[in-house]
């Protein structure tokens, strides 16, 4: 007699059974006195599962989840003349978050929908990274300094939804990483993958960001897809990652936040 074998692979079948702890450790505060909570969220261009343009939604899910740094994907319109779809002055009266400031977009926030915003330290250095493939797709680099003097870089990317092209996009930003001073690095955002293997885009970049558990944030009523990824270039620089599971976060767009915290303390700089 033969098994009947499972429609759908064991890791989404596992996280649909998952769905009794929803919320478990979404609420459970990081230790903020031990580093600075941040987050990345593709804000689906502000339409969220109920199909409403609603930019004031998606504004109060980033006051909820409180992030120190924050990146950002569709946060502009994709096609046309490019234009920011958040009210930057509502984000910086409500959150105390400014935007990382970019060049040669006049209306838009971010630079192929990508935004980084932040709550307090200095600008170093911006890179606008036009991503090779078939699609429009952006990648926006910038180096924070703290306010204890040290750095931060961030990378806030999202790539595309073929396979081949993630992989080009994993190359390049791996050769920009490699090409630049060392310093505790963290990538984040929408890499629209969840398959591992020698195909797979997250293969390519867990040669210098290691290969972290997943956390599945597709789509947000009931996610089994890990397509939103927070990764380090230095073991021990971010904790657990989780995602923002609420009931705003879940109707606000179809993926939810996902959030950590960055312990500069822990590791040397380079």
């Amino acid at each position: 007699m033969h098994q009947k074998r499972p429609n759908l692979p064991a890791s989404i079948l596992a996280s649909i059974k998952a769905r009794k702890n929803r919320g478990e450790g979404v609420h459970s505060v990081h230790d903020r006195d031990s580093g600075m909570l941040i987050a990345s969220y593709n804000v689906h261009k502000c339409v969220g599962i109920d199909r409403k343009f609603d930019p004031a939604r998606i504004a109060h899910v980033i006051r909820e989840i409180g992030a120190d740094v924050i990146a950002l994907q569709e946060a502009d319109s994709r096609f046309g003349e490019r234009r920011g779809l958040l009210d930057l002055g509502w984000m910086e009266r409500e959150t105390g978050l400014l935007p990382v400031p970019i060049s040669g977009v006049a209306k838009a926030h971010g630079w192929h929908g990508n935004v980084i915003f932040f709550r307090e330290g200095l600008v170093r250095n911006v890179h606008q990274v036009k991503l090779p493939g078939l699609e429009p797709r952006g990648a926006l680099i910038t180096e924070l300094e703290m306010k204890d003097g040290s750095t931060l870089r961030v990378i806030a990317a999202h790539l595309g939804l073929l396979n081949r092209s993630r992989q080009q996009q994993a190359r390049m930003l791996l050769d920009i990483v490699g090409s630049r001073d060392e310093h505790p690095t963290v990538l984040m955002g929408d890499l629209n993958e969840w398959r591992l293997g020698d195909r797979s885009a997250l293969n390519t970049l867990a040669t210098v960001f290691g290969l972290p558990p997943a956390v599945p944030s597709f789509p947000s009523r009931l996610p089994v897809l890990a397509l939103d990824r927070i990764m380090a270039n230095r073991p021990g620089l971010i904790e657990r990652v989780v995602t923002h599971d609420t009931p705003l976060a879940r109707l606000a767009s179809d993926h939810l936040p996902i959030k950590t915290v960055v312990k500069l303390g822990s590791t040397a700089e380079g």
